[in-house]
């Protein structure tokens, strides 16, 4: 599938860090290196504009190495950017860590997938068929 895309940061295209990964590496689009705090959240920029298909939205991940090591991940997990948005891909961040945390020009942020969605339409009923889960959760089930 080919997805358009305007690139107006200084780095190369999001691309796959594998032949079998999900997701493609997003980069920060800086002027300097950002310094962010503990609990801070920020808005990082990319310089990144798609146009999506209908019926596909990206979904913006955090890096699994960059929440571990430093404690930086996305904080609406996973991030929806729908078909119809032509505005900069931006990604908000928030630092977990005990300390303050350096987000450098260039640096990968966070992976976007591409995924096909359904459009629904809601069908009004009154009752709904009987499973062998029925109102079950949040853990009915135990945790091992």
């Amino acid at each position: 599938m080919k997805v358009k895309i305007v690139n107006h940061s200084k780095h190369e295209l999001p691309a796959y860090s594998t032949e079998l990964s999900a997701g493609m590496d997003i980069r920060a689009n800086l002027e300097a290196p950002l310094t962010m705090k503990h609990m801070e959240r920020k808005l990082i920029p990319t310089g990144l504009f798609i146009e999506l298909p209908q019926g596909y939205e990206a979904q913006i991940r955090p890096r699994s190495g960059l929440a571990l090591k430093r404690g930086i991940t996305v904080l609406n997990t996973p991030g929806t950017i729908d078909a119809d948005y032509r505005g900069e891909v931006g990604i908000i961040l928030i630092n977990l860590s005990g300390g303050d945390v350096i987000i450098e020009d260039g640096e990968r942020i966070c992976q976007m997938i591409i995924s096909k969605h359904e459009t629904i339409s809601w069908e009004a009923v009154e009752t709904l068929a009987v499973s062998d889960r029925g109102a079950g959760g949040f853990g009915h089930t135990g945790v091992k």
